[in-house]
């Protein structure tokens, strides 16, 4: 029977650009949704406006002057009839004032409430919900420090080291590790600097710094019927400057049992907080201890989440579909017990960067374009040849997502993957993926969230190594070519510096490190 309260969407504004716009319009026309997309000037060529049916101007290549512009983006969806706005991620995909503007416009929001979205959004009034719902957190303060002699009691309560971070902000932005009372004030300062530069708000809390973690994350999903459910975790360490790079799921190191209780943490959580749609809620795993006994909240993002493909692959569920069901008013069609995680997923995140200007943007046109396909290959992307990358926005190209039967399996399909994976004309960070996936540690899971910073504080062995490790592209482009007997010793020495010791326990690793330096040998 049809529940009574649902309304049926039939036209969906997609309040964003890139890959998850072109992601939410193939959901939507799975469903028999019509789809309306935006657009800024950089992105007049662009997928999503070619994918959608119908297509609007917003301004100028500024995202402060168009995909920031609420009250553009509720214009535009009075006019084309959009009965409802999926953000995406990023943009105004946590802001409560633009859910807030879609509710009094009559227009439904695809994600949480604004009472909600306040509620989680902030990093201090999330830690004083995750204490109501008796949720374990790193210890520290529950509201922002009112000043550097409030910052040296909690700090000395709880013992150095400790981390100071902005109160309305992430990805990094306002936070310091501080190691000594003596480093107290100048982070302090630091901190409550960038914060208000970053977010228009200068508050920062303090917590124990946890040092070597894991970074775990919790998928949910919750309806205006009183029901939540999780969907397994991500396992995702693998960071620079606290972004994500790498994202897995399940972890290698989760137990059924840490699963449940993290699992049934986050949903009550979400509960207690009136949550509805999608969501997830991010955890810190001790990695110096035991990891069943030690997790700590760490913050709950109120959105769909980048790294949502490994999810869908190892649970067989599409997000966006029951992100738009929920949004109908419709209760989930799944109970706990019906999740089965099956399978591994790996995500890549696909960068427009040179790896050798620490990682700065590359913006450009792409001149050549080969982008991987197989068994278990997905790819969320959304350039082309002879696309111009912007300077305006992140500069992410695509998400390459492997899926097999075992970790080790899309690992090595991964690599598979990358190798065929050419993209010309400008700098991209593919040959960083390479390093991490044939490094040891990263191969039995053994990493947290500093695990990168190492890895690229590391030097390589041998030059001839570092020749192998760049992305095809940037020898099929412009550049002398490599001499053929120096790409054969290089290859030797790859696969002899590779070679795994003979207690490895991953029985296939010799044999993709020989497939590499074949393949690599032979390209040139």
């Amino acid at each position: 029977m049809p529940d009574v309260n649902a309304r049926r969407i039939r036209k969906i504004l997609i309040a964003n650009r890139g890959e998850i716009a072109l992601r939410v319009i193939r959901a939507c026309r799975e469903l028999g949704i019509a789809t309306v997309a935006v657009y800024s000037d950089a992105d007049r060529s662009a997928l999503h406006v070619l994918a959608a049916d119908e297509a609007y101007r917003l301004g100028p290549p500024p995202a402060s002057e168009s995909y920031l512009r609420g009250d553009l983006i509720l214009a535009i969806a009075r006019r084309s009839g959009a009965d409802a706005i999926h953000p995406g991620y990023g943009f105004l995909s946590e802001n409560p004032g633009f859910a807030e503007a879609c509710a009094a416009a009559g227009v439904i929001f695809i994600g949480p409430s604004a009472s909600a979205m306040r509620g989680l959004g902030s990093k201090t009034l999330a830690r004083q919900a995750a204490d109501r719902a008796q949720m374990p957190r790193v210890p520290g303060s529950v509201t922002g420090l009112a000043s550097l002699e409030e910052a040296h009691a909690v700090a000395e309560g709880i013992g150095y080291p400790v981390m100071l971070k902005a109160a309305a902000g992430g990805g990094g932005k306002g936070m310091r590790a501080v190691f000594s009372a003596a480093e107290l004030a100048s982070a302090f300062a630091g901190a409550s600097s960038e914060a208000q530069n970053s977010f228009g708000s200068s508050e920062v809390y303090l917590e124990k710094l946890i040092e070597r973690p894991r970074h775990i994350e919790i998928q949910l999903l919750a309806d205006t019927h009183g029901n939540c459910i999780y969907l397994g975790e991500r396992e995702c360490s693998v960071q620079r400057r606290h972004q994500k790079v790498i994202e897995e799921a399940p972890s290698a190191v989760v137990s059924p049992a840490l699963r449940q209780r993290m699992g049934e943490a986050a949903c009550r959580l979400a509960l207690s907080a009136g949550y509805v749609n999608a969501g997830t809620v991010e955890f810190l795993v001790d990695g110096a201890g035991a990891p069943d006994e030690a997790f700590y909240f760490l913050e709950m993002n109120t959105r769909l989440q980048v790294e949502h493909p490994v999810t869908e692959l190892v649970t067989g569920l599409d997000l966006v579909h029951l992100q738009i069901l929920v949004a109908e008013g419709y209760p989930l069609p799944l109970v706990q017990s019906d999740i089965l995680l099956r399978g591994h997923a790996i995500e890549c995140r696909i960068y427009a960067e040179d790896p050798d200007n620490n990682f700065f943007p590359s913006p450009g046109r792409i001149t050549r374009l080969l982008q991987p396909s197989g068994p278990g290959i997905r790819e969320d992307a959304a350039i082309y040849e002879g696309f111009e990358v912007p300077l305006d926005y992140d500069p992410m190209l695509s998400k390459l997502i492997a899926y097999a039967p075992t970790r080790d399996a899309a690992i090595a399909r991964m690599l598979c993957a990358l190798d065929d994976y050419v993209i010309g004309g400008i700098q991209t960070n593919l040959s960083l993926f390479r390093r991490i996936l044939l490094d040891p540690g990263f191969r039995t899971a053994e990493i947290d969230t500093g695990y990168l910073e190492h890895l690229l504080a590391t030097p390589v062995v041998e030059e001839a190594v570092v020749i192998l490790a760049k992305p095809e592209s940037q020898y099929l482009s412009s550049g002398p070519a490599i001499p053929p007997e120096i790409a054969a010793l290089a290859a030797a020495i790859f696969a002899a510096a590779a070679k795994p010791a003979a207690a490895s326990t991953i029985p296939d690793q010799e044999s993709l490190w020989a497939a590499t330096a074949r393949r690599e040998a032979l390209r040139a």
